[in-house]
């Protein structure tokens, strides 16, 4: 597992620089401005899950899982719903890594 760094984008704008996504999984920071953008340069779709902790009344709430279409980008904003009590930090997985990069964004709110 990975840790990515949200890297804070100046008003002017700036280039993004992309990692490849960790079989394990990443982690990332969350809160208001915080994109986690996926490149899936593979021929087949994949699936990125943002694992949501905790429970409502003794229930689990369900994971976010966003459907990356083959050669498409999307960006998935981490807000602090994401945020492991433990780390601090989203947990984001992977159905499968070939041909994925990442990038954590930070933007001005």
């Amino acid at each position: 597992m990975a840790a990515l760094t949200a890297v804070v984008m100046p008003l002017t704008g700036a280039a993004v620089t992309y990692t490849a996504a960790a079989g394990g999984g990443d982690t990332a920071p969350t809160g208001a401005g915080v994109l986690l953008l996926v490149k899936n340069g593979d021929s087949a779709a994949h699936t990125v899950t943002l694992v949501t902790p905790g429970t409502v009344n003794g229930l689990a709430i369900a994971d976010r899982a966003i459907a990356v279409a083959a050669g498409a980008e999307v960006g998935i904003p981490v807000t602090n719903d994401y945020r492991n009590p433990g780390t601090g930090r989203a947990n984001i997985t992977y159905d499968a890594v070939t041909s994925m990069t990442v990038a954590v964004i930070r933007v001005p709110v």
